[in-house]
């Protein structure tokens, strides 16, 4: 019951507010204001405000404060004063009415129906205000130009709210979008790492494959007669063994989440060379790093294969980031050339030395080391190198038009879709 009567309470107030900013065109207390205009905002606004109850309170509270005002300033009767303010509770009332047998709020997705209505009921509201004033004992000639002052105001009020309303729609849609756009960007990016974890218990197997496989035949052999104890390299056997099953365990379950996601998730390229700046310039700000990214991307096309070339881009992006010591620039850019999709990666960085270019793809090689002096794993771009080849493509080391250390990933465009 709060929550519905503080909107209405906000909505009298205002309007009682914004009513004193009038003109009076007719001599009379009949007068043009913007409490309409706020009256009529509020009842397309606030949807759970029942429309009939809160024109008649906003129509009481309004006689009431209008004839308040009346008695501070001059010294008029309260009889006198609430009488000649009472036509304009009748056309708030009449406003909420007409807005409530026209249904106006199921139109909203019409604007320019919503304004015309308003400006026809704003027009009406006002009619029937002149006629209570007029049974009243007011006299205000009804010419062709009062009719034309009438719909004039109508329509100038009744198109501002509407615009209005739907300018903060608009906004409130966008932020709505943003804030699901991050979401999705967050859910891309975690099962990006689930992906890329999959990937390194995939490697694990096949190392643990080959320590089961050759702790059993260190087994058979000492089993033959060498002077060691046979039962712990038994021992070594079946756990790693075992350890194997776990993995494998693993990564069913990662694979199973990957592909149920993968089903339904498409995005355009040009979306997901944006995720991957945007994921790196949080990187590079982590590492206190003034970087600038550029991305160009002339590919109208969308892609299934997100995961996967996600842990690509950004392990080749995070590079330069790592790479560039303090500032500079990073560009991305994805082109379609003969059939394949072309990714290309420029930093300012100090580049890859000629002598370790043969190397930088081999498992286990790496220019990296932590502020203890550990070097980093050397996987990524081995990583990044069977994933590109899983797709029958290639990701090559090379150099721009000005000499400066380029990767390069080309994919046939057919592979990702």
């Amino acid at each position: 019951m709060r929550e519905r009567m503080l909107p209405i309470f906000l909505l009298i107030i205002a309007t009682a507010f914004f009513g004193e900013m009038k003109v009076n065109p007719f001599g009379s207390s009949f007068r043009f204001s913007l409490g309409s205009a706020v009256f009529f905002f509020g009842l397309i606004w606030f949807r759970a405000v029942p429309i009939v109850w809160t024109g008649l309170l906003t129509g009481l509270f309004i006689s009431l404060f209008r004839t308040s005002i009346d008695l501070l300033m001059n010294d008029e009767s309260w009889s006198a004063n609430f009488l000649s303010h009472l036509p304009a509770a009748c056309y708030y009332l009449a406003f909420a009415l007409f807005v409530r047998l026209c249904c106006i709020r199921t139109y909203m997705e019409l604007p320019i129906h919503v304004a015309l209505l308003g400006a026809s009921i704003d027009f009406a509201s006002n009619i029937i205000e002149l006629f209570v004033r007029h049974l009243l004992g007011e006299t205000i000639a009804v010419t062709h130009e009062t009719i034309f002052m009438l719909f004039l105001f109508g329509i100038l009020r009744s198109f501002c709210v509407v615009g209005l309303y739907n300018i903060l729609m608009i906004q409130q849609i966008q932020t709505l979008g943003e804030a699901r756009r991050q979401e999705l960007e967050r859910l891309v990016m975690m099962n990006t790492s689930l992906y890329e974890e999959a990937f390194y218990l995939r490697k694990s197997m096949s190392h643990m494959e080959d320590i089961t496989r050759k702790s059993y035949e260190l087994y058979t052999r000492l089993m033959d007669g060498e002077n060691v104890e046979p039962s712990t390299a038994l021992y070594i056997a079946e756990h790693v063994h075992e350890v194997k099953k776990d993995s494998q365990r693993i990564f069913a379950g990662l694979s199973e989440l990957i592909n149920q996601e993968q089903r339904d998730l498409r995005l355009p390229i040009t979306e997901l060379c944006g995720m991957v700046i945007r994921a790196n310039e949080k990187y590079a700000e982590l590492l206190g790093k003034s970087i600038q990214f550029q991305t160009v991307c002339d590919i109208n096309l969308s892609t299934r294969h997100v995961y996967a070339l996600l842990s690509v881009l950004n392990n080749l992006v995070a590079n330069a980031v790592e790479a560039i010591p303090s500032s500079g620039w990073i560009h991305l850019r994805a082109e379609l050339a003969h059939g394949d999709i072309v990714f290309s990666i420029t930093d300012s960085g100090p580049g890859i030395p000629e002598e370790d270019r043969d190397w930088v793809f081999q498992l286990g090689f790496t220019t990296k080391y932590d502020e203890h002096g550990n070097p980093s794993t050397g996987i990524g771009l081995t990583h990044a190198k069977e994933i590109v080849h899983s797709f029958k493509g290639r990701i090559v080391l090379t150099t721009d038009e000005y000499g400066r250390t380029q990767f390069q990933v080309k994919i046939p465009s057919y592979q990702l879709f």
